[in-house]
């Protein structure tokens, strides 16, 4: 593997820089041919909805998103980096591009196939964003182009060694939210959906594993009740949407089982789940101990707790309010965190405890 080239390709192709893994560098983890594919949702897209027909819902490719580590907006839904970029910085890989950026890149470290508002439901906002059962397509696409062009037998090992992070489900739960009724949630069988949501996982977790896909980490979902934009809908905000709060819940103990299960029954399967709905809350009710003074009021928005999603007065709100402290915010807009959240939680991921990320954590998948 000696002589590969490490492409660090920021999402709009403004800046591109070239440099080579040594043979004798053993903490370039492309000599292993392990890299970090990323799949899920606006907690993990960094610009891949640049590259689609979508509307500005669904996108972050304007001010002020980008504004303070990129100093221009990228495509992430953060004033700098997302979770994986913190992920992959720690595990020495490049800042890995969205898949759909148009310059040529090898993907020997991996790539990033998330779209911002998708789901793991085909109808989640569809039309609007790439759906899981699509990222998974693109990612068996691009095992093609690198038997292509590195040969299969290099191809079937970067696609066993590598890691897989998801992060799926918000933006299916999302979609039952109607403001207009109370309680938000539509009555009906909310296991029978939060059923059909993790269905939907396990078959792209299955085909991930049959393209030769064999360590994954998971992140479930946050204390998605608490995040400006929902709290504006209860209580003028005064306390977090239990409701929300509850269907997370649902979710994450079906994840947690079900994972358990595919664990028995795939040979070789390795895994992290990382419980980002409990650390979500911990920083939440103890922001000085992270280092954040606003946990509630977003950083860029309008309204209560700067919440009405006007960040960047592209999405029908013209006017908007920007903080001059974005690091000490745990949001940057209505349900986005900043890129100083992006860094606590991707080093939770990283190296967390087995209290906060079990039975490994993603440092100790790659170590696989």
């Amino acid at each position: 593997m000696r002589g590969l080239s490490c492409l660090l390709v920021f999402s709009l192709g403004i800046f591109i820089q070239v440099s080579y893994c040594d043979s004798r560098n053993t903490t370039c983890l492309a000599e292993k041919n392990a890299g970090l594919f990323i799949l899920g949702d606006s907690l993990f897209d960094n610009g891949n909805n640049n590259y689609i027909n979508s509307t500005t819902a669904y996108q972050a490719n304007y001010y002020p998103y980008g504004e303070t580590f990129f100093k221009y907006p990228s495509g992430r839904f953060s004033d700098g980096r997302m979770i994986p970029d913190v992920v992959a910085e720690l595990a020495k890989l490049p800042i890995l591009p969205p898949y759909l950026h148009p310059g040529r890149v090898e993907h020997v470290y991996g790539v990033n196939f998330a779209s911002g508002g998708a789901g793991a439901l085909r109808e989640t906002a569809q039309g609007f964003v790439i759906d899981l059962k699509t990222q998974v397509s693109y990612l068996k696409n691009l095992k093609n182009v690198l038997s292509e062009r590195l040969g299969k037998a290099t191809a079937e090992e970067i696609v066993s060694k590598s890691v897989y992070l998801i992060s799926i489900g918000s933006n299916d739960y999302g979609s039952l939210l109607n403001p207009d009724s109370n309680p938000v949630f539509p009555p009906g069988d909310h296991q029978g959906f939060v059923d059909s949501v993790i269905g939907n996982l396990t078959d792209a977790i299955k085909e991930i594993y049959n393209l030769g896909g064999r360590k994954f980490g998971f992140v479930n979902v946050g204390a998605i009740g608490c995040s400006p934009g929902i709290r504006i809908l209860v209580n003028n905000g005064s306390t977090c949407f239990e409701e929300v709060l509850a269907i997370a819940r649902l979710h994450n103990t079906a994840l947690s089982k079900r994972i358990h299960e595919l664990k028995k029954q795939l040979n070789g399967f390795k895994y992290s789940i990382t419980d980002f709905y409990s650390t979500s809350l911990e920083v939440l009710n103890n922001p000085t101990k992270y280092g954040f003074k606003e946990t509630i009021v977003a950083c860029c928005g309008g309204g209560p707790f700067r919440g009405d999603g006007s960040c960047g007065g592209k999405k029908g709100i013209k006017e908007y309010e920007l903080c001059n402290n974005v690091n000490q915010h745990l949001f940057f807009d209505s349900v986005h965190l900043t890129d100083r959240a992006s860094q606590h939680f991707g080093e939770l991921i990283w190296n967390g405890n087995h209290t906060v990320t079990s039975p490994y954590n993603l440092k100790q998948l790659f170590q696989f």
